[in-house]
């Protein structure tokens, strides 16, 4: 899988946001040994990434 330019490209909110939530997804998905990181060819930010923007999971920022 390659990272989705496409999706990345056609995004309107704050891609600030959604890159953090790439990454800290990815840093989870590592640190659990996710079998779906092998199966990605050790891709794991753009793994990360496309289940962002396929709604498989979602972000969700805390206000203090």
């Amino acid at each position: 899988m390659i990272f989705p330019i496409e999706q990345l490209v056609k995004y309107t909110d704050n891609i600030y946001e959604i890159t953090v939530a790439a990454n800290r997804r990815a840093y989870q998905m590592s640190m659990m040994q996710d079998p779906q990181i092998e199966e990605n060819e050790d891709k794991v930010v753009s793994l990360a990434a496309s289940q962002l923007f396929n709604h498989k999971v979602s972000m969700r920022l805390d206000q203090k």
